[in-house]
């Protein structure tokens, strides 16, 4: 199998030179008070095309004899690895096809359309896409372009860790979302070059989780199932060149839940404004939980590795991640059924310095006595322990009350 070095990485660095943006490295203070030591946020989703994909992709297809670039490439992607081959073949003059699941999401299609690829939607997995995508890359002769399972690939994803090194020289810790294992890879394999006293931990979404499984085995394992709103790492099994890479050199490999994920992402919008997709701050979660309580050598760097995120999704998930915070508080009080209990109910809730964001009236339920009444109310809180104070609040006043979140 051919490998990766230092010398592919920086002819990768110097063909991308002139067309990838070198995005910029901010510091979070928040993240650096609960992390204990420095955080720094490596801002891929402001990469053109809005995440890392670009890098690997053009260098990929650059490096293409001219024979193959003739007769095109083809691509399978859920969306960033869509957008960064469609991104990359208009940059060098060559057609490009995207084979995506049908249940893409509309922005992502309507991108990649956008820079010029022929779309088209098959399968409800990535699988099935990249299935199709083979079948076409054989009659037509197109050259399949692999998300994360190429040594050209891997290594235009490593002028990731250059610019990290560059502008964090003295990085101790390099937190890295990983889906199939080509930015994990070539970020290792470029640190290890240059600065070997750097961890390098990746991060998974716990329901997309291959690698864990496939490191214990020693090769790559298909995970049997996925389940994650971070689509951009649920990846069903690593590729062999990245896994060569990640089993010889990275340590560790954390998950993290959809809480986490979806934490992360407001506190990306919230508090370091950067709007970031949910596999995107898969780092950011993993600071936030699993790795928050260790000792990292600092300052850290977390990669947030793409910002392409359906403004449905957005809001789906900052409603998720208000409430993961305790920022949500969904119950159910049973009430008399007389006039004035609504009010009186509500004017604990509002006593109490909660606001109120929905509210349903119901006089059916079997578990209802005839006089009683459900109301299922959704209030605003400040945080967990404000939360307990207006469920307190509630049940000091005779309320009947079941939380839900």
């Amino acid at each position: 199998m051919e490998t990766v070095g230092l010398e592919r990485i920086e002819a990768a660095a110097r063909l991308l030179a002139p067309v990838i943006r070198r995005t910029p490295t901010v510091g979070s203070r928040v993240l650096s008070e609960r992390v204990g030591a420095q955080v720094l946020l490596k801002c891929e989703n402001l990469q053109r095309t809005g995440s890392f994909k670009p890098r690997g992709a053009y260098n990929r297809i650059a490096n293409l004899p001219a024979a193959e670039r003739a007769r095109g490439v083809v691509a399978a992607s859920a969306g960033n690895h869509a957008q960064g081959v469609a991104w990359s073949a208009a940059e060098l003059g060559i057609t490009s096809t995207v084979f995506m699941p049908i249940g893409a999401s509309l922005p992502k299609l309507v991108a990649t359309r956008a820079y010029g690829a022929e779309v088209h939607q098959v399968g409800d997995t990535i699988d099935e896409s990249l299935l199709a995508a083979q079948e076409f890359a054989e009659r037509t002769g197109a050259t399949l372009i692999h998300p994360f399972d190429h040594p050209d690939i891997v290594a235009g994803q490593a002028t990731v860790a250059l610019e990290i090194l560059e502008q964090v020289p003295d990085v101790g810790t390099v937190v890295v979302p990983t889906g199939g294992g080509g930015l994990l890879a070539g970020v290792v394999v470029a640190l290890h070059a240059l600065a070997p006293r750097v961890t390098v931990i990746g991060v998974q979404a716990a329901e997309a989780a291959a690698w864990p499984d496939s490191l214990a085995a020693g090769k790559p394992v298909r995970v049997p199932r996925m389940a994650t709103m971070a689509d951009g790492i649920a990846v069903g099994l690593p590729g062999a060149v990245p896994f060569a890479h990640v089993a010889e050199l990275v340590g560790e490999i954390v998950t993290v839940d959809e809480d986490a994920l979806s934490k992360a992402l407001l506190l990306c919008l919230e508090r370091a404004k950067l709007i970031v997709e949910p596999a995107g701050a898969a780092g950011v979660a993993a600071l936030l939980s699993p790795l928050r309580d260790r000792a990292l050598p600092g300052p850290v760097v977390t990669i947030l590795s793409g910002g392409n995120i359906d403004p449905l999704l957005l809001t789906r998930v900052i409603g998720h991640g208000l409430s993961a915070a305790g920022r949500y508080l969904a119950m159910r009080v049973t009430i008399a059924d007389r006039p004035g209990a609504l009010s009186a109910l509500l004017g604990v809730v509002g006593r109490a310095g909660a606001s109120v964001v929905d509210i349903v009236h119901s006089r059916t339920g079997m578990w209802l006595e005839v006089d009683e009444v459900e109301v299922s109310l959704t209030v605003e809180t400040r945080g967990p322990a404000h939360r307990d104070d207006v469920l307190e609040a509630l049940r000091d006043a005779g309320f009947r009350v079941r939380a839900e979140l």
